[in-house]
């Protein structure tokens, strides 16, 4: 038995048409539903008594924290992989170069967009083949709020993910961190460096509820995780997903449709500044998570090789200076009228 889901190759993709989205009707979307409630009540089953294990090693001391959290990350990616065989709520594609599956990985700073409460589940469903059977084990930053689950308390502490502390405000609020957590993040994301992990993290901080208008706020953490360890930022993203389980709680599981795409996207790259970072992943991410397909393919190219951002910036210095042109000889008229007013 196979997951529901396919390796696309970005060739193959130039050469297909995108196939119509199927919109469920009532029954279809009851099914997909009760598949989808159904994975998720598995997965609180099946995590405790697969990580137990685990849990019985390290606290026997046959095995060190570091393979602790190797092998607790492996048994997620076991768990939401075969379930989501044995409850087939989505049909998933994955789109990546082949090339980059074959390759050699190379430590690195992962970030995505987050559109739905689903996106943790198909991260470690469809690691493998986003990331290839070489891929480096990953650590993720996630809101420590979740905590409150017991199950993904289980999951998180036994990966050794790494929380960051903010307010419960609702999806699409400006997000509020707790300065106080910044040290023990940076701390914990340093030391997961130093044993051979990779980063991933979630630059919008919370699910965005309207991934049809591109990407909420960009935070800058992943550039400075990213000029701090030295490490390429890669990137990826999510599209369809909030149409089986929207992260506004008023539409909830709404399961709209069951088709989802993740895109993994070359080239990975030191930036020169956060603000060419989140331009970028603005630009690329937003509008995949828009439509569920890359910009055009020349656009895409210069976006990806910092070209289009070169570009941006020049254009973005000459409104600069044609604004501070109009107001220095807006203040230059006002200044003269008075001065006229003045010797009349």
């Amino acid at each position: 038995m196979r997951l529901n889901s396919s390796t696309v190759s970005v060739a193959d993709l130039q050469n297909t048409s995108r196939p119509p989205e199927m919109k469920l009707n009532k029954i279809q979307s009851k099914v997909v539903k009760a598949l989808m409630i159904a994975y998720i009540a598995s997965m609180c089953v099946a995590l405790p008594v697969t990580l137990f294990p685990v849990f019985i090693l390290y606290k026997l001391k046959v095995i060190d924290r570091i393979q602790k959290e190797i092998l607790s990350l492996k048994v997620g990616q076991f768990c939401s992989r075969w379930l989501m065989r044995l409850f087939p709520f989505a049909r998933s594609k994955v789109i990546v170069e082949r090339e980059a599956l074959l390759a050699d990985p190379q430590p690195s700073i992962w970030v995505c967009n987050h559109i739905s409460m689903l996106d943790l589940f198909f991260m470690l469903a469809l690691d493998k083949q986003m990331r290839g059977k070489n891929r480096r084990p990953i650590k993720i930053l996630y809101w420590k709020g979740l905590e409150a689950n017991p199950i993904t308390n289980l999951l998180f502490r036994m990966c050794g993910f790494i929380p960051v502390d903010m307010s419960d405000n609702g999806n699409g609020n400006a997000n509020e961190y707790d300065p106080r957590s910044f040290k023990q993040m940076l701390r914990a994301t340093k030391n997961a460096i130093k044993d051979g992990f990779d980063i991933g993290i979630l630059p919008e901080g919370q699910p965005n509820p309207s991934p049809e208008d591109g990407l909420q706020p960009v935070f800058s953490g992943a550039f400075t995780l990213a000029k701090m360890s030295r490490r390429p930022i890669q990137m990826m993203a999510l599209y369809g997903l909030h149409r089986m389980w929207h992260p506004d709680e008023n539409i909830g599981m709404v399961c709209a449709a069951r088709d989802m795409a993740v895109r993994v996207y070359p080239g990975g790259r030191l930036y020169k500044d956060a603000e060419e970072f989140s331009s970028t992943f603005s630009a690329v991410v937003g509008h995949f998570g828009a439509h569920g397909r890359d910009l055009d393919a020349n656009e895409l190219k210069l976006w990806l090789d910092g070209t289009f951002w070169e570009t941006e910036k020049s254009r973005r210095a000459a409104t600069r200076m044609i604004v501070e042109d109009a107001e220095n000889e807006e203040s230059s008229s006002t200044s003269t009228e008075e001065g006229a007013t003045t010797s009349a």
